[in-house]
């Protein structure tokens, strides 16, 4: 079990970040002892996915929906009452890797365009012509 300093560290959310995920339903409540939270082995896995599907700019509704049943790989459902919790988060991540897919596109473009526009300024400065534009 982990306190939530040690979740904050190895997940890279702050403590006032998980509270707030708790208060607002997206984040499971942890097992409570004296007080304090505790989480497991699973949580951490949880939340490091979480962060990622977050900074590659899934929403947060999205990510709500996600996790709704908590961590499956300690879950104890039979395989009838796994498979469509399943089937929901690849229908999310599918939906997401399509527009990761096109925000690829978009940076290869944009990337093509800048390596471009540095030749241009390279040919601009070995031929000695500036324009002032």
């Amino acid at each position: 079990m982990f306190s939530i300093s040690e979740v904050a560290k190895e997940t890279g959310f702050s403590a006032h970040t998980l509270r707030y995920y708790e208060k607002i339903g997206l984040l499971e409540s942890p097992i409570k002892v004296g007080g304090k939270r505790l989480y497991t082995a699973g949580d951490i896995r949880l939340l490091q996915f979480m962060k990622v599907l977050k900074n590659t700019g899934m929403s947060l509704e999205d990510i709500q929906e996600f996790l709704v049943d908590g961590c499956l790989l300690e879950s104890d459902d039979s395989e009838q009452e796994r498979t469509p919790k399943v089937q929901k988060r690849m229908n999310i991540l599918q939906k997401h890797l399509l527009t990761l897919e096109q925000q690829r596109k978009e940076i290869e473009m944009v990337i093509r365009l800048t390596e471009e526009k540095l030749e241009t300024y390279q040919e601009m400065l070995e031929g000695g012509h500036y324009d002032e534009r």
